[in-house]
C-alpha cells in the first residue's frame, strides 16, 4: 500500500478548498467521493444531528467492521486481498483519526493490535493517532493517583485488560476495603503474586484463557500453596476434593496435588474454559467457579439474562457468588496500578519468580536426605514441592520416577552427592495401620526405629492415643547399625524432630488403640468417703435426665448441677451415655441392683480404704492412670492429693497419696 495512503484518507473526508491543488488518482481498491456522495453524507449527518441524543443508535466496533467489509464486498466481487484487510482495520480506527479528542475504545486497540508490532502500517497508524497508549512495544506511563472512585473512567484501563472489567457499586466498595481494613491482605497477595504470575500466566494463555484470569487465584487464596478452606478446598485455586480429581488432581496418603501451583492452574484452566463454554461470559464463568456451574445455568434461565449484574441483584446468589465477580475485578484493577490507588512501592516485598530444577527419585526418600544432598535446606524442599503432604517423597521405581522439584541450578550437585551417599545415611519407608492395642512406642520397638521420627514423619508433635485404623509412615534405617550411629540419619531425624518440639510420652503413659475414651461402667461406679463425706460415682445410662439420677439418689437437682459444674445449657451435653456425674447423698442410697448390662466397678481395697492417708510408691512402669485403677479412684483425685500438673514426667519411686486426706 502507498505510505500516503492514510494521509488521502483522512484528506478525502475533508470539503476541498476552490484553490486547493488537484489531488493525485487514488491507489487501487479506493474511488474518491463525489460531489453526491458528499452531500448525501452531509444530509444524513444533519438529519442525525437534529434528532434527539437518546435515539440516536449506537453502533460497536464489530458492527461497524461488519458494514465495512459488506461495503468492500458490494464495491468490488472478489476475495478480500491483504492490502484489503489493512485498510477495513484502518477504516476501524477511521473515528479516532478525525477527532484525535475522543479516546479509542477497546475494540478499536483490539483491531490494531491484529496488525502485529512488526507490521509498518500500525506504525503509521500510530504516528497518525499520536495516541501513547496504543503502544504495547512501549512502557505504559503510570496512572495519575485516583482520589474519587465515582469519576473514575475504567474504560481507560480496559485495553490493559484481557478480561472484562467495569466499575460497579461493589468494584469501588472491593477498591476501598483493599485500600482500607484489607490492605495488610492485599500487599501480601501483591508481594507474593511475582513469583506465580510468570508461571501461571502463561499456563492460562496456552489453555486458550485470558492472562489475567490469574487474578482469580488472587482473590481465591492470595497465591498460597497451602490454603485451606472451611469447605475442605485446597490449593492456590482452591479445589474441593471431588473436583480436583474431575481434572485430574491426584491426592492420596502422600501427595495433594491441588496445592501444585502448576498442576492446579492446569487443571483450573480447564474447568474455567469448561464454565466459560457452557455460560457463555467469563463473569458467569467466574460466579459459576465459586458457586457451581449449575445454580448460575438456572438463574440465567429463569431471569432470561447472561448479565450477571442484573441476575446479582435478584435472589438465588449466596452473597459471597455476588460478591465474587466484583471483588476479582477489584483485586486485577488494583494489583496492576498499584500506585494510582494508594499503594506505595515499598509496602510490598516481592517475592523472587518460581524456578526450579526437576529430579527423578526412584524410592520414597527423607526430603532432609534429599536438602543435604543438593546444599539446601529442607524448607526449600518443601516451598518448591507443596504437594507433598509427608517428610519423604512417596514410593515410586525407575519405571515409575517421581519428579522432584529442587531449587534452580543445584540438580547437578544433587545427582553427584546423592549417588555417592551410603546405606546407613539414608532412610527407607513402610506404612504401619494402626490396630487395636497399638502404642506408639510398641510400633517403633517392632520397625527397629525411633518414636520422635514416627511423630515428625507424620506432622505430629505428640500422641498418647493413635487413632485406630489410621496409616502411619515409619522411617526405618537402610543399613544395619544405622540406628545405634549418631551420624546416621535416623539419629539425625530424631535430633531434628526434638529441635521442631516433638515429644514423646513415656510407654507407660501411652493409652492403646482403641481404648473407650469414657468409663466403661453405667450406674453406680464406685462409692467413696471425702473428708467424712460420701462421694457416688455415676456412670450415666441410657434414659437418664438429671431429676431422675436425683430423684434415684434422694438429692436436689440444683445441687448436682453443682457438684458438676454443670449449667442448665451444659447439662444435656454432660448426659451422655458412659459420662460421669458425682453424687453427694445426705445418706447411703439404698441397696443398687446390678441392671442388665451393667458393669459396676470394685471399690478399693479394704485395708487402703480403711487407713486415711494410705500412700503408694511408684514402681517401674506404672503410670498415675494404672495407679488410680488398682485403688479405685480418679487420676484427678490424684493429682488433686499429690499437687501433681504434669503426669508425663513421673520419677520411678514417687510415693503417691491414694486416699483422700
Amino acid at each position: 500500500m502507498p505510505s500516503f495512503s492514510l494521509l488521502f484518507l483522512v484528506l478525502t473526508s475533508v470539503p476541498p478548498a476552490k484553490d486547493a491543488v488537484p489531488m493525485p488518482p487514488p491507489p487501487p481498491g479506493m474511488r474518491v467521493l463525489n460531489a453526491q456522495d458528499t452531500q448525501s453524507r452531509v444530509a444524513v449527518a444533519s438529519v442525525k444531528a437534529q434528532e434527539p441524543e437518546a435515539e440516536v443508535p449506537i453502533q460497536s466496533a464489530e458492527e461497524v467492521l461488519e458494514d465495512l467489509r459488506n461495503e468492500a464486498t458490494d464495491a468490488a466481487d472478489e476475495e478480500p486481498t491483504e492490502e484489503s484487510t489493512e485498510l477495513e482495520e484502518m477504516r476501524a480506527l477511521e473515528g479516532a483519526t478525525l477527532d484525535p479528542g475522543a479516546r479509542p475504545n477497546a475494540e478499536v486497540l483490539q483491531s490494531l493490535r491484529r496488525l502485529g508490532l512488526a507490521n509498518p502500517l500500525r506504525q503509521r497508524m500510530l504516528d497518525a493517532l499520536e495516541e501513547p497508549t496504543f503502544r504495547e512495544d512501549e512502557e505504559l506511563g503510570e496512572m495519575p493517583l485516583i482520589t474519587d472512585l465515582s469519576s473514575f473512567d475504567v474504560s481507560r484501563v480496559q485495553p490493559k485488560y484481557d478480561i472484562p472489567v467495569e466499575m460497579q457499586p461493589l468494584v469501588a466498595q472491593y477498591i476501598q476495603f483493599f485500600q482500607g481494613p484489607g490492605r495488610k491482605w492485599f500487599r501480601k497477595w501483591v508481594s507474593r503474586s511475582t513469583r506465580y504470575l510468570p508461571v501461571m500466566q502463561p499456563i492460562l494463555e496456552a489453555q486458550g484463557l485470558p492472562r489475567d484470569t490469574v487474578y482469580l487465584a488472587m482473590i481465591e487464596s492470595g497465591f498460597s500453596p497451602t490454603a485451606y478452606s472451611w469447605a475442605h478446598a485446597s490449593g492456590p485455586w482452591q479445589f474441593i476434593s471431588s473436583t480436583g480429581r474431575q481434572y485430574g488432581l491426584h491426592q492420596d496418603f502422600w501427595v495433594d496435588e491441588r496445592r501444585d501451583p502448576i498442576k492446579a492452574t492446569y487443571a483450573a484452566a480447564r474447568y474455567l474454559k469448561d464454565l466459560h463454554k457452557e455460560l457463555g461470559h467469563w463473569y458467569l464463568a467466574w460466579a459459576g467457579y465459586n458457586t457451581g456451574s449449575g445454580r448460575v445455568r438456572r438463574l440465567v434461565e429463569r431471569h432470561g439474562t447472561d448479565d450477571f449484574w442484573v441476575i446479582s441483584a435478584e435472589k438465588g446468589l449466596a452473597t459471597e457468588t455476588k460478591h465474587y465477580v466484583p471483588k476479582l475485578i477489584a483485586a486485577a484493577l488494583i494489583a496492576k496500578h498499584p500506585a494510582a490507588f494508594g499503594f506505595s512501592e515499598d509496602e510490598f516485598v516481592y517475592e523472587q519468580a518460581l524456578a526450579f530444577d526437576e529430579v527423578k527419585i526412584t524410592d520414597a526418600t527423607d526430603l532432609d536426605v534429599i536438602a543435604r544432598a543438593a546444599g539446601v535446606s529442607v524448607v526449600d524442599i518443601q516451598d518448591l514441592n507443596p504437594e507433598l503432604r509427608r517428610w519423604c517423597t512417596p514410593p515410586a521405581s525407575a519405571k515409575n520416577p517421581y519428579v522432584l522439584r529442587l531449587p534452580q541450578g543445584t540438580a547437578p550437585r544433587f545427582a553427584e552427592n546423592f549417588a555417592r551417599l551410603a546405606p546407613k545415611e539414608r532412610l527407607t519407608f513402610r506404612i504401619h495401620k494402626v490396630k487395636r492395642g497399638d502404642t506408639l512406642s510398641q510400633i517403633a520397638l517392632n520397625y527397629g526405629t525411633a518414636p520422635e521420627a514416627i511423630l515428625q514423619m507424620n506432622q505430629l508433635k505428640s500422641v498418647k492415643t493413635l487413632r485406630l485404623n489410621a496409616e502411619l509412615v515409619i522411617p526405618v534405617p537402610a543399613g544395619r547399625g544405622a540406628k545405634a550411629d549418631a551420624d546416621s540419619a535416623l539419629a539425625r531425624k530424631v535430633a531434628q524432630a526434638r529441635r521442631s518440639g516433638v515429644t514423646v510420652m513415656r510407654p507407660e503413659d501411652e493409652v492403646p488403640a482403641g481404648t473407650p475414651r469414657g468409663p466403661v461402667a453405667t450406674g453406680p461406679i464406685k462409692t467413696e468417703s471425702i473428708n467424712g463425706r460420701k462421694r457416688i460415682t455415676y456412670g450415666v445410662q441410657s434414659g437418664d435426665s438429671l431429676w431422675a439420677i436425683a430423684q434415684r439418689f434422694q438429692v436436689n437437682v440444683e445441687d448436682m448441677r453443682k457438684w458438676n459444674n454443670l449449667t442448665v445449657r451444659a447439662s444435656k451435653k454432660a448426659l451422655k451415655v458412659g459420662s460421669v456425674l458425682y453424687v453427694w447423698p445426705d445418706s447411703a442410697p439404698k441397696q443398687v441392683v446390678e441392671r442388665a448390662g451393667t458393669v459396676i466397678a470394685q471399690r478399693a481395697p479394704a485395708s487402703n480404704a480403711g487407713r486415711p492417708g494410705a500412700v503408694h510408691e511408684l514402681a517401674a512402669g506404672e503410670s498415675i492412670w494404672s495407679v488410680a485403677q488398682r485403688y479405685g479412684v480418679t487420676v484427678e483425685d490424684l493429682k488433686r492429693w499429690n499437687n501433681i500438673k504434669d503426669t508425663t514426667r513421673l520419677p520411678t519411686g514417687l510415693r503417691l497419696v491414694v486416699k483422700a486426706p
